[in-house]
């Protein structure tokens, strides 16, 4: 373990996804084998949020989520760049944020890998309404369909076209008016902003956010887009058009739902998506192609406003 991680703290919650009873004692064994002071928090009666601010507030050198994308989106927003450093392990569901910065590895892999080849670096992400989100951010009726495409990616057809057409039904009203950069104003049913660490068409280091544009026109498009964002590249549905941005104005007449790195949320009725180059700092191996990941296409297909 290098010289500067002489504390760590580690949150186990293993209520969370893939974070099995045992995680604790794993965690315990794998920090035990570098030495330091180390500690393993495990949230009683689900206080997770006392758990996570306790070890933020002992200012460890180093920060180790082993739970939900939720939970690391809430370390990031209470480390920022002068807090702890922190490694967001795979221990969700959706495990977004994990997958963006260690590729599929399991969290033992990924742990052991961060502590002896680990590399600190900052790491970007978009504010919206205060909230930070370091993947992507749906809003409109698009974040009403997560559970839709969730059922299509564990490859339950018919489950995601009901779950959509319930969804649809119940969709946001009165469409979103958005402005990108200041750009032309335009309506569409939902919009996605996907950070450069998660997007296939953007590189890590580009400094600005993917915008997509979704307009389907019922419950059979809608699904459509879904299943292509499982199974191939959403971007090519006429549904969506696809555009680099680093501002954004989104107004509608009523909240807008949304979901932020796989978490539900409720935002205002007129907010801003931003992009800030950093936010937090995260501690991962070096960065290397990934065998698992498909290859970033030779010419991106996201226009880059000038």
């Amino acid at each position: 373990m290098g010289s500067k991680i002489r504390s760590i703290e580690l949150i186990a919650n293993t209520a969370s996804g893939s974070v099995g009873a045992g995680a604790p004692d794993e965690a315990r064994a794998i920090l035990a084998e570098f030495g330091g002071k180390t500690n393993v928090c495990v949230p009683e009666n689900g206080d997770l949020s006392g758990c996570l601010q306790a070890a933020v507030d002992r200012a460890p050198d180093l920060l180790v989520i082993l739970a939900g994308d939720g939970t690391a989106r809430a370390a990031a927003e209470l480390c920022g760049m002068e807090g702890p450093v922190i490694a967001p392990l795979p221990g969700g569901t959706m495990n977004m944020l994990p997958k963006a910065v260690y590729g599929t590895t399991d969290w033992k892999a990924a742990l052991r890998d961060t502590l002896e080849y680990g590399e600190e670096r900052p790491l970007g992400g978009g504010v919206v309404d205060g909230r930070l989100f370091l993947v992507a951010a749906i809003l409109g009726s698009g974040a009403l369909l997560a559970p839709a495409r969730e059922a299509v990616r564990e490859g339950r057809p018919v489950i995601a076209f009901h779950r959509a057409r319930r969804a649809w039904r119940r969709a946001f009203s009165g469409r979103l008016r958005y402005s990108l950069d200041g750009g032309p104003r335009g309506m569409a049913e939902a919009l996605t902003f996907m950070c450069p660490i998660a997007s296939r068409a953007l590189d890590d280091d580009d400094q600005v956010l993917e915008a997509a544009v979704l307009d389907p026109a019922g419950v059979a498009e809608a699904l459509r887009i879904g299943l292509a964002s499982v199974m191939g590249d959403w971007r090519n549905d006429p549904a969506v058009q696809a555009i680099a941005c680093r501002q954004a104005r989104i107004w509608a007449s009523s909240g807008i739902p949304a979901v932020l790195d796989g978490e539900p949320a409720r935002l205002k009725a007129s907010v801003q998506v931003t992009w800030k180059s950093e936010v937090t700092r995260v501690r991962a191996p070096p960065k290397t192609a990934r065998p698992d990941e498909p290859a970033a296409p030779a010419s991106k297909t996201v226009k880059a406003k000038a």
